[in-house]
């Protein structure tokens, strides 16, 4: 299988400073991520005045503020964000971001993304589907919130537009998702059910799913990434800290070379072992010149540098051509 394609997603987790966020590129270089990502919008585009927040934005953030002031004290302007993506650019880590609205789509098509990501929350809205299917791109589809018959729907109108890769990314979008809600194993159906590659976007704590769905077929993985969860803001308690970042891609580095392919052979590193720990045909007792070989005067020992005890029924009857001693190989 390829490369799994890790994706840092810093989303708004910058809380609106640019210092902030160069930091966060800054982590997601060192911990080794192929790409980092953020969120583009326009507050007035993406969220009405009257919105309210999600539970787990109410525990994380002013309880008096409303979704729309959330929202817009993580705003960045479109300089900002070419900013950004120049500084990724200087950093050698894929820039990625995430449009809320069409005027951000139009905004980021300027950038040239290599990927687009459609989040959660868009996979019913037409226009938006329509025009970031338009732009011709890969693209990774989040199915939090989904029935198979809404991602069917978005699927077709991608398809109508777009003929390049899409990858579904199974997801839930609670922040922490609880365990019992990951259902992991819909990952692998959307695989199935659409003949494409999957991935998993992940809110749960920890490292561990993640690495469960690469184990499973995820050829990419998002995972949201703080500085320090402890800073206010909607998604920081369900990202993960710098070196736990690291550990995850590594773990997931490893897990990638541990799959290997599907063809069981002996591999180099178990070559040597074979004669170490398989076994051969000895002589349990002395035989002398003539003797026959049975179950009383033979057996199966190590070392495996002779006979093997496969050939056990063709050894036994015959007759010793010479003597041996207790422990030495059997030759025929």
């Amino acid at each position: 299988m390829g490369k799994i394609f890790i994706i840092a997603e810093a989303g708004v987790n910058h809380n609106g400073n640019l210092y902030l966020a160069k930091k966060l590129i800054d982590i997601a270089k060192i911990a080794g991520a192929d790409a980092v990502k953020f969120q583009t919008f326009k507050t007035e585009n993406e969220v009405s005045k009257t919105a309210q927040k999600a539970d787990y934005q109410k525990q994380t953030t002013k309880s008096e503020e409303s979704q729309f002031d959330m929202i817009k004290k993580l705003e960045f302007s479109y300089s900002q964000f070419l900013e950004l993506a120049n500084y990724c650019k200087k950093k050698d880590i894929i820039f990625l971001s995430t449009a809320f609205d069409l005027e951000s789509v139009n905004f980021l098509s300027k950038i040239d993304l290599p990927l687009w990501k459609i989040p959660s929350g868009e996979i019913t809205n037409l226009p938006y589907l329509i025009e970031v299917a338009k732009q011709n791109k890969p693209i990774a589809l989040s199915t939090g919130m989904c029935e198979i018959s809404d991602i069917e729907e978005a699927f077709k109108v991608i398809r109508k537009y777009n003929k390049c890769q899409i990858t579904l990314l199974h997801c839930n979008t609670e922040y922490p998702t609880p365990m019992e809600d990951v259902n992991l194993r819909a990952m692998v159906a959307l695989g199935e059910n659409f003949s494409c590659p999957i991935g998993y976007s992940d809110h749960t704590l920890g490292i561990s799913v993640p690495i469960a769905a690469v184990a499973l077929g995820a050829s990419m993985i998002e995972k949201h990434f703080t500085c320090n969860k402890t800073m206010e803001g909607p998604d920081h308690i369900a990202s993960l800290e710098p070196g736990d970042l690291e550990e995850m891609v590594h773990s997931i580095r490893d897990i990638e070379k541990a799959l290997g392919s599907k063809h069981k052979k002996i591999s180099k590193s178990e070559q040597k072992n074979i004669a170490v720990a398989r076994k051969s045909i000895v002589a349990t007792k002395a035989i002398e010149k003539g003797e026959i070989f049975n179950e009383s005067n033979i057996g199966a020992k190590r070392p495996g540098t002779g006979l093997s005890p496969m050939r056990w029924f063709e050894i036994l009857g015959k007759v010793a051509k010479r003597n041996f001693d207790e422990d030495e190989l059997i030759e025929i």
